[in-house]
């Protein structure tokens, strides 16, 4: 289970546009985690309200959610990775786009009535 959720205040995408990035979200997931593209989810929030660095010029934060450990080495790799993507699909620098990245115990999490633990 990885879960990305990104949100913007750049302009929407088309919807081919935000299914290609949604798609190559899981895909660089799935890989970059060693995990099953079958349980990897990804949401996009476009036109959010935001402001970065006291303007309010196109942002985006993205939440990664990962049950497991996510080393420095894991998530430096991440950050190059999903901010390139990101920036490249959303049209947003990447010095205004932040990512969090969380490690969750499998008991925290729920899938089809019951938890990964």
């Amino acid at each position: 289970m990885p879960l990305i959720n990104v949100y913007t205040s750049a302009p929407p995408p088309s919807d081919a546009r935000t299914s290609a990035l949604l798609l190559a979200l899981s895909k660089t997931l799935a890989k970059e985690l060693s995990k099953p593209e079958s349980y990897v989810m990804t949401c996009l929030v476009p036109k959010t309200r935001m402001t970065f660095a006291g303007s309010e010029a196109p942002a985006c934060y993205a939440e990664l959610k990962n049950i497991g450990a996510l080393s420095p080495e894991t998530t430096s790799r991440l950050s190059k990775v999903l901010c390139s993507l990101l920036s490249k699909e959303l049209d947003v620098p990447q010095n205004r786009i932040y990512l969090e990245f969380t490690s969750l115990e499998p008991h925290l999490f729920g899938f089809d009535g019951d938890t990964f633990a």
